[in-house]
C-alpha cells in the first residue's frame, strides 16, 4: 500500500475522530476508521467472502462505485490496478471521509462526487464494473435503479448486494400461471417477494424494502443482467446480458426520498 506522508499518531487520530463517525473501517495509516463498528471489521470482513469472485487484475478497467460511503471499495478496485475508479453518494459526509481516505493512502486519482444513482446518466460514460454494495434497500425505486445502471452506466459486469430477508434460495418462476394456479404459487415462501418497510429498519428510515434472496436474482434478471457469480446469499455478480431488459428497462427519472 502507498501511503503518502501524512501527520501520523495523535494528529491522525484526531482528524479521523472529526470525521466521524465513520461506517467503514479502515485502516489509514495503522489507525482503525472504525474499530468499534457493530459488524466488527466492516467492510473488509464481508469482502473477505467474495473478493475471489471478482478479477484479480483490472488493468486498464474503469470502475463506478455506487453509494461508495468512505471508499472501501473504490480503494480495493484500485489496488487491484483500475485504472479509473469513481465513487459516488449523495452524502457530503461519507464523501469527505472517502478523499481524506484517499489522501492517506495514496489514491489521489481516485475520484468521489456528490451524485445520487438518479444522476448516472449525466455522467456520459460507462464503466467496466459498477459496484452496487448497500444502495438498493436505500431506494423508493430499486427496479428503475437498477434498469438506469443497465442503460446508462454498465459496460460489462455489476457487483450488487442489498440487504436481505426471508426464505433464502433462488426461484425461478414460470414464464406464465394461469389465475388460481399464480395464487397458489405465489404463497410458495422461495417466491421472489420484497418486504416494504412503511417506518424504520434499524433506526433508519431510508431502509425501504428488504428483498429475499431469489427476489434479487429476479430483479437483476429482469433489468438486463445476467448472474455469473453468486458467491454468497447477498452477493451477486453480473454480466451485461445480450437481451434487452424486460419491458424496456426505465422510462422515467425519479429523485430519492426527502
Amino acid at each position: 500500500m502507498n501511503i503518502h506522508t501524512h501527520p501520523e499518531g495523535a494528529d491522525l487520530r484526531e482528524r479521523i475522530a472529526a470525521l466521524g463517525p465513520w461506517f467503514h473501517n479502515l485502516d489509514l495509516g495503522g489507525v482503525k476508521t472504525a474499530p468499534d463498528h457493530f459488524l466488527h471489521d466492516y467492510p473488509a470482513n464481508k469482502f473477505a467472502g467474495f473478493s475471489a469472485a471478482l478479477p484479480a487484475d483490472l488493468t486498464g478497467k474503469s470502475v463506478l462505485d455506487i453509494g461508495c460511503n468512505a471508499g472501501f471499495y473504490s480503494f480495493e478496485m484500485k489496488r487491484r490496478g483500475a485504472d479509473r475508479v469513481l465513487g459516488i453518494d449523495h452524502d457530503e459526509h461519507y464523501l469527505a471521509q472517502a478523499r481524506f481516505a484517499a489522501s492517506v493512502l495514496g489514491y489521489d486519482d481516485v475520484e468521489f462526487q456528490r451524485l445520487e444513482v438518479w444522476d448516472i446518466a449525466a455522467i456520459g460514460e460507462r464503466f467496466d464494473l459498477v459496484i452496487f454494495m448497500g444502495v438498493l434497500y436505500h431506494l423508493r425505486h430499486p427496479l428503475l435503479a437498477l434498469d438506469l445502471i443497465r442503460e446508462h452506466a454498465a459496460r460489462d459486469l455489476m457487483l450488487y448486494q442489498s440487504l436481505q430477508g426471508g426464505a433464502p434460495g433462488d426461484f425461478t418462476a414460470e414464464a406464465d400461471y394461469e389465475f388460481f394456479e399464480g395464487k397458489a404459487a405465489l404463497a410458495q415462501p422461495a417466491w421472489p417477494k420484497m418486504q416494504f418497510i412503511e417506518h424504520r429498519y434499524a433506526g433508519d428510515p431510508t431502509n425501504w424494502w428488504v428483498p429475499n434472496e431469489a427476489c434479487s436474482a429476479a430483479m437483476l434478471r429482469s433489468a438486463g443482467f445476467t448472474i455469473v457469480a453468486h458467491p454468497e446469499e447477498e452477493v451477486f455478480l453480473c454480466r451485461v446480458s445480450d437481451e434487452a431488459p424486460k419491458q424496456g428497462g426505465a422510462v422515467y427519472p425519479a429523485g430519492g426520498p426527502a
